[in-house]
């Protein structure tokens, strides 16, 4: 028998109709039907909409937020949902989103504002229909602060050298954590040149006004709201900001200076505490303990100084700050009633942040496509909705494990999915395919999507 190859041959023909590619991307445009986002962002994007206009500008913006969510990284690849106009309706032509991303880009914060309070507006029907208090099952939210680096391979507005010795822009995002159940849902997007520096306390500031103003009116003030960052969050500015602003919690990395390092070596061995890892369970080779006295002049009152030190793995390079072979990190919050261990563990879960980061990457903020600061803002607010419906879609919709899926595999097993278009009784149906292993599964969550209270 002559060998074909490991896969069959097949014919190849044009001209085939009645299936749907990425049909599995219904998923998202329910979920934007029962957030309400649509209705949100046609309103707030109306006073943009030009007379006698085809296409809203909100479902504009929408498309591109969906092809975004879907693996596309440029303008240009809405195109593939205009080829699937039965399932996503009239889609844009590309000199068409073009010019709105122009106009709203020219509009500048009167257009920002707009779009972020049709988000905000947005997330608070999606929390309250999720029937939680907050993302995070102890009643507290948790927004984490963190820079992402993001490469320009050409001339841009704004693209520098950055502290990594690369070129490109440096914005400062915010991310909801949704805990060890879930994945998160950004909330905050400053964008900023490459050289912008990690400490800057303004930025800081301004991120987390930015993120305030996302959150239901509930959490705008309050030990309720704790906002976590590394150290470029451990100045005397920012802090002094959280503490005396909104009376907000906080958790922020702290830098081993000279006078941390010496309060260190003066801390009794009884005075140190085993570290603990989720679930309570002892840490081996780490502990934690709480410095004051005069390591704490000059910081907002009420403010607490934890510091762990850990064996180090072999081969770990020490730093100069490190002591007797163990690793130093410091952490700074306001959090009283709360063991320390408890407390540094908390800060810890900060490492959350870069698996939010690293979804951010797959979906929009590999490169920013357009050549002007505005036009990119912009970008960067549609990048913003793609995640929010990637991590509004498993809220509502998928249970147990499957909710923690991070953008890459829901396109490969759900949003990828082709499915047979039927039309009847006048009504559209979708058939996908009885061999395809996650079928169940899209189905269920539509069916999910489906029993959630309609907008109105």
């Amino acid at each position: 028998m002559k060998r074909i190859g490991f896969y069959p041959r097949v014919r190849i023909e044009g001209g085939g109709h009645g299936v749907v590619s990425q049909d599995g991307a219904v998923l998202l445009a329910e979920t934007v039907r029962k957030a309400w986002l649509d209705r949100a962002i046609s309103t707030a994007l109306a006073p943009w909409r030009r007379l006698r206009a085809v296409h809203d500008p909100g479902k504009v913006l929408l498309d591109v937020a969906l092809a975004i969510a879907l693996g596309g990284d440029c303008l240009a690849d809405v195109g593939m949902l205009r080829a699937e106009s039965a399932v996503f309706r009239p889609v844009a032509s590309g000199p068409t989103v073009s010019r709105l991303i122009d106009t709203l880009a020219a509009a500048g914060p009167k257009a920002l504002h707009a779009i972020r309070a049709a988000r905000a507006e947005a997330r608070e029907r999606v929390w309250n229909v999720a029937k939680t208090a907050a993302p995070d099952a102890t009643g507290q939210v948790i927004v984490d602060l963190d820079g992402v680096l993001v490469l320009a391979h050409s001339e841009k507005q704004d693209a520098t050298a950055t502290w990594k010795k690369t070129f490109g822009h440096h914005p400062l995002m915010g991310f909801v954590d949704h805990g060890g159940g879930g994945s998160g849902e950004p909330v905050a997007g400053l964008l900023r040149p490459g050289n912008a520096g990690s400490n800057t306390a303004a930025d800081h500031v301004e991120a987390t006004r930015l993120t305030l103003a996302q959150l239901p009116k509930k959490y705008r003030r309050g030990r309720q709201t704790l906002i976590r960052t590394d150290s470029a969050g451990g100045t005397h500015e920012f802090t002094a900001w959280l503490a005396r602003g909104r009376w907000l919690s906080y958790s922020v990395g702290m830098t081993i200076t000279d006078a941390i390092h010496e309060a260190v070596l003066k801390v009794p061995p009884a005075a140190w505490t085993v570290a603990v890892e989720p679930g309570g369970e002892i840490r081996d080779g780490a502990w934690v303990a709480e410095l004051g006295g005069d390591v704490l002049k000059g910081w907002p009152k009420g403010m607490r100084l934890i510091v762990r030190k850990e064996r180090t793995h072999p081969g770990a390079q020490l730093r100069f700050t490190d002591t007797n072979g163990l690793r130093l990190t410091a952490l700074a919050t306001n959090t009283t009633g709360i063991p320390i261990a408890a407390l540094e563990l908390r800060h810890r879960q900060r490492a959350r942040a870069e698996d939010r980061i690293r979804a951010a990457r797959t979906t929009g903020l590999r490169i920013l496509p357009l050549h002007d600061t505005a036009q990119n803002q912009i970008w960067l607010e549609i990048v913003q909705i793609a995640l929010d419906l990637l991590a509004w879609m498993p809220m509502l919709a998928l249970p147990g494990e499957i909710r923690r899926w991070e953008p890459r595999r829901l396109r490969l097993r759900l949003f990828s999915a082709a499915a047979q278009i039927v039309t009847t009784a006048r009504r559209r149906h979708l058939r996908f395919a009885r061999h395809w292993p996650w079928t169940d599964v899209i189905t269920d969550a539509l069916a999910r999507l489906e029993t959630l209270p309609n907008p109105g």
